[in-house]
């Protein structure tokens, strides 16, 4: 009887750049999990454990991660494009060069990031854009979303 990998060993072992398509990682205990730099495309990440993982330059585009704890993750390089943030722990992240944006769904406001109750505090913001989120997110430094940006905030 063969037994599925789990969901930590089976994202360990994919290769670089490799592409994931509504895959459910809900609520997965993914703590320290270390990625090569993958796409994923409307995943589901909500509620999962990824304290401390790995995400740098991965893409992550209609993803949600509503509820996600990310405490000391790192996303250094991600591009978060149209996911859902609402209500995720980024305290402590290092979210260096990140980019969180938007998608062009045509019909607005569908399609950008959500940070509603999104918690950032302590988190390193250095080089973060922010091209197109909604929400209120907290511990989010004012001054990172700039007026006249693509951003608006709910």
């Amino acid at each position: 009887m063969t037994t599925r990998p789990s969901a930590r060993n089976r994202l360990a072992a994919l290769p670089r750049s490799a592409a994931l398509t509504a895959e459910d990682f809900a609520g997965q205990d993914l703590i320290s999990v270390l990625l090569a730099p993958l796409r994923f495309t409307r995943c589901s990440f909500a509620g999962a454990d990824l304290r401390h993982a790995d995400l740098s330059r991965c893409s992550l585009k209609f993803c949600d991660l509503s509820h996600a704890d990310l405490r000391g993750a790192s996303l250094r390089g991600a591009r978060l494009a149209g996911c859902d943030l609402s209500h995720a722990d980024l305290r402590d992240a290092d979210l260096t060069g990140a980019v969180l944006g938007s998608v062009n769904t045509g019909v607005p406001p569908h399609g950008l990031t959500d940070l509603t109750a999104a918690r950032f505090e302590r988190a390193v913001l250095r080089d973060v854009r922010l091209e197109g989120v909604t929400g209120e997110p907290r511990g989010f430094p004012e001054q990172r979303i700039r007026p006249g940006s693509p951003s608006t905030r709910a």
